[in-house]
């Protein structure tokens, strides 16, 4: 599917939080429909589209409903089960497709994949353990953020840290889970993509 959604299409949203929301709202003025997949059923999206499948994410019927009342489906975020992919994407068109998802779902992936595709990022490093993370940050220096290789999101599964003092604390902050520390630096604007 490479065509533009013709007027009257539903576009299929797997998430219903802010970027859902959005996403729904810039679709009516084209002309386009927007159904939710969500389990929250005062999901913000929902409020605003055609209509809100409110079940689990690893519901298999309620996939297939979806699935059939939409022409495309696409996800806004990065944390949707790739289980259910397995069940949508045998049916119709998932845009952007199951790597996208694999890659955005993990950071440390992410931002292997930007920069072997000539993206300039942050620094960073693999923390796997307090030494690592140590390690990392005489190399990197500080401030830095320790950010949760998955799960996370501004200000969930994040610490910043201001120097090695903080290391132990940040460490156990995240639970220890596997995170990637990212070095500050300077630049002129931010997106999110």
């Amino acid at each position: 599917m490479t065509d533009p959604l013709p007027p009257g299409s539903t576009i299929g949203i797997l998430g219903g939080g802010q970027l859902g929301r959005m996403l729904a709202l810039a679709a009516a003025p084209l002309g386009l429909k927007v159904l939710i997949f969500d389990p929250d059923a005062k999901a913000p999206a929902a409020q605003v589209s055609a209509g809100h499948v409110a079940a689990a994410y690893d519901d298999a019927a309620a996939l297939a409903e979806f699935a059939a009342r939409v022409d495309v489906v696409t996800y806004e975020f990065e944390n949707i089960p790739t289980g259910a992919l397995d069940l949508l994407e045998s049916k119709l068109p998932i845009r952007p497709g199951r790597q996208a998802l694999a890659i955005s779902q993990d950071r440390l992936s992410e931002k292997t994949w930007l920069q072997e595709n000539g993206a300039r990022v942050a620094p960073f490093a693999d923390i796997r353990s307090e030494a690592d993370l140590a390690a990392a940050l005489e190399r990197i220096g500080a401030p830095a953020i320790l950010k949760t290789r998955r799960f996370g999101y501004d200000g969930k599964g994040q610490v910043r840290l201001t120097g090695p003092r903080d290391a132990a604390q940040a460490w156990a902050a995240i639970g220890g889970a596997p995170a990637v520390l990212e070095g500050f630096v300077a630049f002129d604007c931010e997106i999110s993509v």
